[in-house]
């Protein structure tokens, strides 16, 4: 299992039947391969659509049907398509119980900076603002480091996406919950030590006594 496995299949652990997620271009569509179908999650794409089912080949694609990502999809029954104005009016109005996407950097305070290197090209902003303020609980799923450097830093240099807190943290070696306190490491996987894991941190981390190893 590689890192963005183990990542998407943490983070369908979070979920409860009847939720309605949101899930965010990238590693966080793999979240959807990992959740029981008979859990009945409603995966909603800002793009204007409830209920996103499997990615589905060209070959059997409607052309009309596709994820934030702009991937073919299936939809499961129940699902409804609507424009982006009413898509947006669900995030921003505090309906989306979840929303999961990818991170560059979360630091001490639990800021997410996700939509933009300064210097390089972006096809445009996303939802990723509007999701990070309207959804009830924000998930981030990200690799634990780029390029041999820590996305977990003390102070975003990036641009923040939204000066809210994000809930949880899934790495492919931890979960980690900001509080007001700092960074709450919550679980460990089983195949890193803690200090290997504080070397490639650049947080702080506070470690609780009840330390509990990571089930993918």
């Amino acid at each position: 299992m590689d890192a963005k496995e183990r990542i998407a299949k943490r983070v369908a652990k979070e979920f409860k039947p009847g939720n309605i997620v949101n899930l965010g271009i990238g590693l966080p569509t793999l979240v959807a391969n990992y959740v029981p179908k008979d859990m009945k999650i409603f995966f909603h794409g800002e793009n204007g659509v409830l209920g996103i089912g499997a990615e589905v080949s060209e070959e059997y694609a409607n052309e009309y049907l596709t994820n934030a990502g702009g991937r073919y999809i299936e939809t499961v029954p129940g699902a409804m398509t609507f424009d982006t104005a009413f898509s947006f009016a669900l995030i921003r109005g505090g309906h989306l119980d979840y929303t999961v996407l990818g991170g560059l950097q979360v630091d001490e305070e639990g800021h997410l900076a996700n939509w933009m290197v300064p210097g390089k090209l972006i096809p445009g902003m996303g939802g990723a603002m509007d999701l990070v303020t309207g959804a009830k609980k924000v998930i981030i799923a990200m690799t634990h480091t780029a390029k041999g450097q820590p996305k977990i830093v003390k102070k975003c240099n990036l641009p923040l996406t939204s000066v809210r807190r994000v809930d949880l943290i899934v790495t492919e070696y931890a979960v980690i919950e900001p509080t007001d306190n700092g960074l709450l490491l919550k679980e460990i996987a089983s195949d890193i030590t803690l200090d290997e894991l504080k070397e490639i941190t650049d947080a702080n981390l506070i470690i609780p006594e009840d330390l509990k190893i990571m089930e993918f």
